[in-house]
């Protein structure tokens, strides 16, 4: 398949299911081939991005690949106020420096994805507070608020789905800020198009009117402008996407989910999304995504498709260097020989399951001793019916005898030993630093 271009990315779009909805003019304006700049606007509420962040992430890179300029809009100051959209209850509010300081996490964290070297489709990072920070309230109400009516405001998808709950006027406001920034950067940048969630389409269509009804010489329509919207990740297996089997999110930032963490949060997807998961988070093209996903279905055990979007994702998150670290740590753990495993990799390892202490007086354990210390089993009693029944492994082994010993010269790079109950609860003694 040859590359895609602008007068192709809306049909790759809509094949990967992407488009929730478009503007009737995006196709033929797309088709001239013309430059175009496209804007996404990124809630700095948190100091780090996550996964269900990544639609809109793919978005931008995608547009930039076709040949746009995209344009990521870091809302430090809408993000002081909140956005309606998508939630059942306000944010919390921020102050300015922890809003700012989350502004330039994101700028970075978007970095990684978005080619920021000098030339026509370089990416750009804008912050609403420059312009909307500057704005008087008067001016605002003269300028913006004018152009809407309440009844317009009020049949947005957005605010009936809060109003039964509560909605405050900060977070009703937020309509007209979202379309006062895209009329701003439509008038001072020339971005004709703005991209988002299925939940923003009332906001972005609030943007189109505002930029209609302001357009220069007073003439509606002279300045055409565009919008598109993905739409919302439900996943087919009905989990809640972009969070572990524990609850927690899973970040972008390595400090926060781990890069080995990350990575198996896409090898550990269901069977059922990981069509999906290869159309939207990867930049293979049609043909190749059709054969993972005929490998998949001739052999979903060897989970290869998963994998698949695991190193693609992992590497443009976390990079090369992390996603080569991550996959041996991955493989150890799941089948792979421990014995082959170097000291990096088993130090990698070590970080991302339960570990304890190897007893510093010990120069032996027994297999017993080695379930207690990891927490493996509760009991002397536990711990060696397991033994007997063929349910442990130490360093790939499988453990015969309860009474059997290890010693430290036993010990992987004569530190670790790795203890397997069944096929996943992993664990490992690790001694200390200086004594081998």
């Amino acid at each position: 398949m040859s590359a895609t271009t602008l007068s192709t990315l809306l049909a790759d779009l809509r094949w990967r299911g992407l488009v929730h909805d478009a503007t009737e003019g995006l196709a033929a304006r797309l088709a001239t081939e013309a430059p175009i700049r496209a804007y996404n606007g990124f809630d700095p509420t948190f100091r780090s991005l996550h996964v269900g962040h990544l639609v809109p992430i793919f978005g931008l890179m995608r547009l930039q690949r076709a040949g746009a300029q995209p344009v990521a809009l870091v809302g430090g100051a809408t993000g002081l106020i909140g956005d309606p959209s998508g939630r059942s209850s306000e944010r919390p509010l921020l102050d300015r420096s922890a809003v700012q300081a989350n502004v330039n996490a994101i700028r970075d964290q978007l970095g990684r994805f978005l080619d920021f070297a000098p030339g026509r489709t370089q990416a750009l990072v804008v912050n609403n507070l420059d312009w909307l920070g500057e704005t008087r309230l008067l001016d605002f109400l003269r300028d913006v608020g004018k152009h809407f009516t309440i009844p317009y405001m009020l049949g947005k998808d957005s605010v009936q789905e809060r109003l039964a709950r509560g909605l405050s006027f900060t977070e009703f406001s937020y309509m007209l800020l979202q379309a006062a920034d895209f009329a701003h950067l439509h008038r001072s940048y020339g971005v004709e198009l703005q991209c988002g969630g299925a939940d923003q389409w009332g906001n972005i269509t609030a943007g189109l009117e505002l930029i209609r009804r302001t357009a220069r010489g007073g003439t509606a329509g002279s300045e055409p402008a565009h919008g598109l919207a993905y739409p919302l990740l439900l996943s087919p297996s009905g989990a809640k996407f972009g969070k572990s089997e524990s609850g927690d999110s899973i970040w972008l930032d390595p400090g926060l989910t781990s890069p080995y963490r990350f990575y198996q949060y896409w090898v550990d997807a269901d069977d059922r999304d990981v069509g999906l998961y290869l159309r939207w988070f990867t930049h293979f093209d049609r043909p190749r995504i059709e054969e993972l996903e005929a490998e998949h279905a001739a052999a979903p055990e060897r989970r290869s498709a998963q994998r698949a979007v695991a190193r693609e994702v992992t590497q443009l998150t976390h990079g090369r260097a992390a996603v080569e670290r991550v996959t041996r740590v991955s493989e150890i753990l799941f089948g792979g020989d421990p014995l082959a495993a170097d000291a990096q990799t088993l130090a990698d390892l070590a970080a991302e399951i339960p570990a304890a202490p190897w007893p510093e007086t010990a120069a032996r354990l027994d297999v017993v001793a080695i379930l207690l210390a990891t927490g493996t089993a509760a009991s002397r009693g536990e711990a060696r019916r397991l033994v007997e029944q063929g349910g442990v492994h130490l360093n790939g082994a499988l453990a015969r005898d309860p009474a059997a010993t290890v010693g430290t010269d036993d010990l992987l790079a004569g530190r670790y030993l790795l203890v397997r109950r069944g096929k996943r609860d992993q664990r490992v003694l690790v001694r200390g630093p200086g004594r081998e």
